[in-house]
């Protein structure tokens, strides 16, 4: 099964999103958005920018 995200409204009213791996487990959570299409934009961001580079800062 593939991943997904669920876009979700938070108990304080505002919208959220999590990408949920093929077995269920939750990987990624965002920050709480004013309205459904700032979360539904969020999720383009992350799917578009999906490919990018790993800086390890440690």
């Amino acid at each position: 099964m593939a991943g997904k995200f669920e876009v979700y409204q938070d108990k304080a009213g505002g919208f959220r999103f999590r990408l949920k791996a093929g077995n269920g487990e939750v990987i990624a959570s965002s920050e709480s958005y004013k309205s459904k299409a700032s979360a539904l934009k969020g999720v383009e961001s992350v799917r578009a920018n999906a490919t990018a580079k790993i800086t390890d800062l440690t």
